[in-house]
């Protein structure tokens, strides 16, 4: 009798309509049976293996068919079982091999309903399959893979193939089988290579698809592992799901998923048309080096490096995040997989020839030739995020972009005066805060969650070891912006592996205590790291923990790395006195302070040998050990004293920003007369080298304004640093060598600058002395290496080395930052060997030396004569701090006549056009390439070599901006301009036609220049500024998507309507931004739609500075446009082209187009289910479906369905919170009366209406009032109260007009008044709960300054605070009289800000705020009037450096009449002189009683514009009503209660 059959519990996925994907542990039986019951009979069934597994495996099949069949049919004779087997390896895998087994059947005669098995890896799947696809034309197959790459790649999808002498896999034929049984017990066979080689695959799919199964692989790779490589399983574990372990059901569940995917795409596209190219993430640049290494390294170790080069081009493309990068590094090296060229194992395993193969330009060529290029174009799968590609398909990135990222270099040009004169920048995590705090974390009992961790190699180190010993567990949330550790208690195993840490000099100092801490009798722990760290001192630690009675032996070289850590049971650190020398490393103290709770008697650590090395590195340690839960007892400078205990995790740890990082950024400012603001760096950091900016660069001339909590330097003109003569930086040993670069340019002074204190960096990644010492004489300089220091003898810029150095950056990341700000001034700029070193601190540096130092592309301006290029460039390049080029002016310049004078010559036009085709190129490229904005002559398109330029200049991320004008306006100018040759008479227009192709081709964003729109000039200037920001990317006007926002959707067929009596501002009250639908305007069925969709989209802009959705829906797609697609298609392409924020469109195959082609607007990928019954939110495949090809194609999704019952809203709600965030945006609604509840909940751009807008754009469609009134009911919306503090304020009218804010918004808040002469008494105020923010005037805005945490660049200069915000548990003063100044000019404006000039009146308090108000919009003179002149003259000295030029003034009748007078006195009898008023311009006075002061009414006697205080009080509290609600004021009510208030009390 038969035995009885074991038959697994199994997972099925369908693929191709039928579930053939089967997955289970000892499969065999269920293998028979399931073949034998379900699929066609066979006359013969054939089993091909090779020798390797027909030892493992061949018998136990065999026997299992003959049950099996017993089992199935006993009447019946078993069917016939034949076995082929074969020399294992790729070489079996030939034609010749094919031939051969179909010449063997053919013998065995086997006919048309055999069945073919094949039992093994890729190999002979790949072969095996391609004899089932011809034999007899084709004959039923079965794929049962044995390796882990098999069954996640090779066996799903129906590829088969051989290979030949001209290449691999280039004969086979598409064959699907009917079966591919994945039996995940014969894993515990494979050795450890093989399975990583699977894990790639596996990581891959994850990567570009599945976000959540990319955090299981992330988090659980420790019992991944485990369960393949712990050793083979007991009899039948895991054959059902009673017998499965917990490690054996997660490996199932990662293989099953990405098995899913790849099914989900091989069903989707099975001929690889165009969606099955994502499984390619990796291949094309992996494949290139796989072409080289073969056979050495393996192909999931060559796809695992292109995994992350491919990765750090969608980061390049601005795509996918620093982080992202940094956690796929983090996984793959997990499973152990190289990520890099120089990993140990591909340079263990590939010869010295092979790797000198591995150049960019050899890679190139082999990607020319791979079968996923097309042409020419090179495809690569582009990432947005883990779990979510650019495009459902490859995507085409340029020859440039890729050849810089696999690149080993980087070349730094040389910046010029076109850089970016003041920036901001935010330095990642603190490299010594991010490794402390991940060591306390895991040491420590539970929960953390660290935010703003550094994602670099050192802290991926550290985190791998930290793993490897069990010590914690790691989870990710908030797109991988926050690290959850799970602590461990201290309880540690011992790895399985040696552990690696690179060149990672503080993990390895740490860790080197931490292994000690390993409870585990008779093993060992190897601590090792690259040939770097193996040259690095570690003996004065080792040499204390053996005092101590650990057991620590070197393995090579005394002294250092790699060591060997026996454990001898129970923990081997047994605490108790320690001496430790000190003089060399700081992080030998804080090594053992870190571990010594865990010790077996209390540690008491004393340090010897000398001077103590970098103090306020142990001083963070101390600190960071009492936040969580540690208190060391300091017992005199030398010893301290650690109770025993266990560290109690905080719920959350944020990770202060790198000082020793921020040093880059403020010394580029120092070294280019630029200015830099590092927000999180301050004099209260822990890390000593925060004092950078104030010890160093202040004394070589820098301006330096250190709050607690930001630094802000300016440095002296180029080429005017101060040496600083002798200096200590042992506090702050790290940043000697930006030091070192600013001092080799710091001529004044001497021209000396003599480090000391700095010996320990002769032992860090490198000396760092010796190698500064070294490039230094690159550029020409003189230094000289001391024992504890070095002398630079600086040389003034000019005198650099012309040529361009090529600097060796010693594998250290401090190296390379260094010398790139130094060839930010060189005059050959600088090659930095060793770009990727950098990823040690701050992997994204050249990004940010790129994008937020050095200035993007310049601007180009093109259209018509008289359209108004040099106008508007000029005011933009004021605004903006650019350059602004005529380059009518500049041809003229470099050829030494004039234009008339070129044309009039015997070359003519052509000599012409030949001239500003050289120039346009020399300007472009060389003399303007960055930080310009170029006005070019109206026929500069005429020549195709100058389109080409320009298209060039765009393909480089440039902007190049047409403007559309009237030309009736056009035509009026050319007939008054007589500075350039006439167009023949009457063909102007002509000549505009036959260009306009020709802008359109060599531009990509266009704007409308008519006078006849809302505002006329004045608005043009501001629209054309903010398109230039936007095209720039300086400023892309998005939506902040932290707070819950929304837009409102205008219904009206004309834009005109919304712009009588300010109704456009009433409608948009609430709202962050504004929908435009185009295919409801009446304009959409017209002729010339979209010039007239423009017009629409124009008279939009002047009326808001709202970001615009600009929308045209469909009647399918709930909406009206009944045009064809191509008509859509153009509008929706011209509505990028005018620099539209966002635009929204509809998921279909025209989308990714459109994505692709966004440049700087956001696209909002939307569905729209009008009934309700396709796109439902819980367990739909359909909706899942959509999700993933809207994030492909869409910045921010939009999913919209209709509520056919209530909760269909709790559905969409728990849908929205599975796969919403930040950075993964996502707007889920429901339509109808029922689904208003999903409104209310919807956590970003919620689409709403207004009572005064005719008809709602959706049905259920609500307004912010309603939704924020349903918030407050359910909860959702706390009521705050604010208040007005100071004295005296009984009759302000700031109560009524921002409780009638609040009334009208839906806010449940209230707005009081606090009377207080005592900055002391708003502590309490300031504490409470309920606090939502403060309005603060006379006396108390200075006084209140110490109560906050942080102020904004604006109060800090302003040096006076009037409104205070609650911001993420801090306080933040800010100051918006100016702001109220600059609104009311803006809307009153009469001559262009850059042209202007302008008079203070008075040099008090506000008169500060006036004059940084003028700055602010842009005005370079200015004077000021004081009676005491003293007071206007230390006004001046303070902000002289502001404008071009400030002066006081002591006679009012003695100037020439100004644009604009800003009073700052409180009404007196001041007289203000007729001459004063000459000329047409606008007065505003701060004071607002009486209404009409002396000086608005001897402006307006002389016809004057003017603006009475009342009304700046309305626009600064807008702007305080906006920063606590974060939502745009309801002005019109805000200011009919101000005024209300105003004229009952006056």
């Amino acid at each position: 009798m038969a035995r009885a059959l074991k038959l697994a519990e199994v997972e099925r996925i369908p693929i191709l309509g039928t579930e053939s994907i089967v997955c289970g542990f000892h499969l065999v039986d269920y293998i028979w049976t399931d073949i034998f019951s379900s699929l066609p009979a066979a006359s013969t069934y054939v089993l091909i293996t090779d020798t390797n597994l027909a030892k493992l495996y061949l018998s136990q099949y065999q026997e299992s068919f003959q049950v099996a069949w017993a089992h199935h049919n006993q009447a019946s004779a078993a069917p016939r079982l034949l076995t082929h087997v074969l020399p294992p390896g790729e070489l079996s895998k030939s034609r010749a091999t094919k031939s051969a087994i179909e010449d063997w059947m053919f013998s065995e005669k086997c006919t048309r309903d055999t069945m073919v098995l094949a039992l093994g890896g890729g190999v002979i799947g790949d072969l095996v399959g391609y004899v089932a696809a011809t034999f007899m034309r084709g004959v039923g197959f079965i794929q049962i893979p044995t390796s882990l790459l098999a069954m996640v790649d090779s066996s799903i999808g129906g590829k088969t193939a051989v290979d030949t002498p001209a290449g691999k896999n280039l004969v086979g034929a598409f064959w699907q089988p009917k079966r591919i049984y994945m039996d995940m017990a014969v894993l515990s066979t494979l050795p450890p290579r093989e399975f990583s080689n699977g894990m790639a695959e596996v990581i891959k799919t994850a990567a570009i698809w599945d976000s959540a199964e990319f955090d299981v692989l992330e988090s659980s790779s420790v019992e991944i592992r485990r369960a393949v490589l712990g050793g083979t399983q007991d009899g039948d574990s895991g054959l059902t799901l009673a017998t499965r372990s917990a490690e054996q059901t997660l490996l199932q569940r990662v293989i099953a998923a990405s098995a899913r995917v790849k099914a989900y795409v091989v069903t989707h596209d099975e001929r690889e048309s165009g969606m099955r190219g994502l499984l390619n993430f990796g291949h094309t640049i992996g494949h290139a080096i796989e072409a080289i290494l073969s056979p050495q390294v393996l192909h999931g170790e060559c796809v695992a490096v292109g995994c992350v080069l491919e990765a750090e081009v969608a980061r390049r493309m601005g795509h996918l995040s620093e982080v992202g990068v940094a956690r796929l590094v983090r996984c793959l090296r997990a499973y152990g997989l190289p990520t890099t060229m120089d990993d140990p194992l591909i340079r263990g395993l590939a010869s010295s020839e092979q790797l000198a193969e591995v150049r960019p330009q050899r890679l190139m060529d082999v990607m020319g030739v791979d079968k996923k290029t097309v042409g020419t174009q090179k495809r690569l799968v582009v990432l947005k995020q883990l779990g979510a590609t650019l495009e459902l398909k490859p995507t085409n990135v340029s020859d440039a972009l890729i050849l810089e990222v696999i690149s080993a270099g980087v070349l730094v040009k040389p910046v010029g005066d076109g850089a970016v004169a003041e920036t901001v920048v935010v330095p990642p995590g603190s490299k010594s805060i991010s490794n402390r705090a991940l060591q306390l974390a895991a040491l420590g009992k539970g929960v953390c969650r660290l935010r703003n961790l550094l994602h670099s190699d050192d802290t991926q180190v550290m985190m791998a070891a930290l793993q490897a010993m069990g010590g914690c567990e790691f989870a990710w949330e908030d797109g991988g912006d926050t690290l959850v550790v799970t602590g461990g208690g201290g309880a540690l195993h011992t790895p399985a592996t040696e552990l690696y840490l690179g060149n990672a000099g503080t993990a390895a100092r740490f860790l080197t205590t931490t292994v000690n801490l390993i409870d585990s009798g008779g093993e060992s722990t190897v601590l090792t790291g690259n040939a770097r760290m193996k040259l690095r001192p570690c003996a004065p630690l080792v040499d204390a923990l053996r005092a101590n009675g650990c057991t620590i032996d070197y393995c090579e070289k005394q002294g250092s790395l790699p060591l060997r850590v026996s454990h001898s049971g129970g923990r081997g650190f047994p605490g108790g006195r320690i001496q430790l020398a000190a003089s060399v490393s700081s992080q030998y103290v804080s090594s053992i302070l870190l571990c010594a709770p865990y010790a077996q008697a209390p540690v008491r650590l004393e340090l010897v040998g000398g001077k103590v090395i970098s103090q306020p590195y142990i001083d963070m340690t101390l600190a960071m050990m009492a936040q969580f839960g540690c208190h060391v007892q300091r017992i005199s400078e030398t010893e301290y004293l650690v109770p025993l205990g266990a560290y109690e995790n905080p719920a959350e740890y944020a990770v202060e920003s790198d000082a020793s990082s921020a040093t880059y950024p403020l010394a580029f400012a120092a070294i280019t007369g630029r200015q830099c603001t590092v927000p999180n760096i301050g004099s209260a950091s822990l890390q000593g080298d925060a004092r950078f900016a104030v010890d160093v660069l202040r004394p070589m001339g820098c301006t330096v304004e250190q709050t607690a909590t930001s630094t802000t330097v300016r440095g002296p003109p180029r080429g005017q640093l101060q040496a600083l003569g002798d200096i200590d930086m042992e506090p702050m040993t790290d940043a000697f060598l930006t030091a070192s670069v600013l001092a080799a340019v710091a001529p004044g002074n001497g021209g000396v600058t003599r480090i000391r204190g700095i010996a320990n960096q002769h032992v860090k990644e490198c000396d760092r002395i010796q190698a500064m010492c070294t490039e230094l004489a690159r550029f020409g300089v003189t230094a000289v290496n001391h024992a504890d220091g070095i002398d630079v003898h600086a040389r003034s810029i000019d005198e650099l080395t012309r040529a361009t150095p090529s600097v060796h950056c010693y594998d250290d990341h401090r190296v390379a930052m260094s010398f790139s700000v130094l060839a930010c001034v060189a005059p050959g700029g600088a090659e930095l060997r060793e770009r990727r070193c950098v990823g040690k601190t701050w992997p994204q540096w050249w990004d940010v030396l790129a994008r937020d130092l050095v200035s993007s592309p310049s601007v180009v301006v093109v259209g018509m004569r008289g359209a108004g290029k040099s106008t508007l460039s000029k005011a933009a390049a004021s605004a903006l701090g650019l350059t602004f080029v005529d380059m009518d002016e500049y041809l003229e310049q470099q050829v030494g006549q004039t234009i008339p004078e070129i044309i009039a010559s015997e070359g003519g036009w052509p000599a012409f056009r030949a001239h500003e085709s050289r120039l346009l190129a020399q300007a472009l490229t060389k003399d303007f390439a960055t930080g310009a904005i170029i006005a070019c002559g109206g026929g500069v398109v005429e020549a195709p070599d100058n389109r080409t330029l320009l298209q060039r200049h765009m393909s480089s991320n440039g902007a190049v901006i047409c403007l559309t004008p009237n030309m009736d306006q056009v035509a009026e100018f050319l007939s008054r301009d007589k500075t350039r040759p006439a167009y023949a008479a009457g063909d102007a227009r002509d000549v505009y036609e036959r260009r306009k192709p020709l802008y359109r081709d060599a531009s990509n964003y266009e704007m409308l220049v008519d006078a006849r729109l809302p505002g006329a000039w004045p608005k043009i200037e501001q629209e054309f500024v903010r398109l230039v920001s936007f095209a720039s990317g300086r400023d892309c006007n998005r939506v902040d998507l932290a707070h819950s926002s929304y837009f409102v959707s205008l219904t009206a067929k004309d834009v005109g309507e919304y712009l009588e009596n300010g109704r456009l501002a009433a409608v948009t009250a609430g709202a962050h931004a504004v929908e435009l639908r185009a295919d409801l305007l009446a304009a959409i069925d017209e002729e010339d739609v979209l010039a007239k969709v423009q017009w629409q989209f124009a008279m939009l802009r002047h009326a808001t500075s709202l970001p615009v959705v600009f929308t045209v829906r469909t009647v399918a797609q709930g909406g009206a446009f009944r045009g064809s697609d191509a008509q859509r298609l153009s509008i929706l392409h011209a509505a990028i082209r005018w620099g539209a924020e966002y635009v929204d469109v509809e998921v279909d195959t025209h989308a990714a187009a459109l994505y692709a082609a966004r440049r700087n607007s956001l696209i909002i990928a939307s569905h729209h289910d009008p009934t309700g019954q396709q796109l439902r939110w819980s367990q739909c495949e359909f909706t899942t479906e959509i999700l993933y090809r809207a994030r492909a194609c869409g910045d921010i999704v939009k999913l919209i369905s209709f509520a056919n019952q209530w909760s269909d809203n709790m559905d969409c709600l728990e849908f929205t919170r599975r796969h919403h965030s930040q950075e993964t945006p996502l707007i889920a609604l429901n339509m109808g009366y029922e689904g208003q509840m999903s409104r209310v909940l919807c956590p970003v751009l919620t689409p709403v209406t207004h009572p005064l807008l005719a008809a709602k754009a959706a049905p259920g469609q609500i307004s912010v009032q309603q939704i924020n009134v349903a918030r407050a009911t359910a909860g959702l919306l706390p009521a705050r109260k604010m208040a007005l503090c100071g004295t005296p304020i009984q009759h302000s009218p700031s109560p009524a007009m921002h409780n009638a804010a609040f009334s009208a918004l839906g806010l449940p808040h209230v707005y009081g008044l606090f009377e207080t002469a005592e900055a002391s008494e708003l502590a309490d105020l300031f504490a409470a709960p309920e606090f939502g923010g403060a309005s603060v005037t006379i006396p108390l805005k200075q006084s209140v300054i110490p109560l906050l945490d942080q102020l904004t660049p604006a109060a800090r200069r302003i040096g006076a605070v009037n409104t205070v915000i609650p911001a993420g548990g801090k306080l933040l003063g800010d100051n918006t009289d100016y702001l109220g100044i600059v609104g009311c000019l803006r809307r009153s404006q009469v001559t262009a800000f850059p042209k202007a000039t302008a008079l203070v009146v008075g040099a008090g308090g506000t008169s500060r705020a006036a004059l940084y108000a003028l700055y602010t919009l842009g005005i370079g003179s200015v004077m000021v009037y004081n009676r005491t002149a003293q007071r206007a003259n230390e006004l001046v000295a303070e902000f002289s450096e502001l404008f071009t030029s400030l002066v006081a003034v002591s006679d009012l009748a003695a100037l020439e009449s100004p644009d604009y007078v800003v009073g700052t006195i409180p009404a007196s009898d001041l007289v203000y002189p007729d001459s004063l008023f000459a000329k047409v311009g606008v007065a505003l006075d701060m004071a607002y009683k009486p209404r009409w002061t002396p000086l608005l009414e001897s402006a307006n006697r002389h016809g004057w514009s003017v603006v009475p205080g009342v009304d700046v009080l309305i626009e600064q509290g807008i702007h305080q009503l906006e920063k606590w609600t974060h939502l745009t004021a309801p002005t019109k009510i805000m200011a009919d209660a101000v005024y209300t208030k105003y004229n009952a009390d006056n």
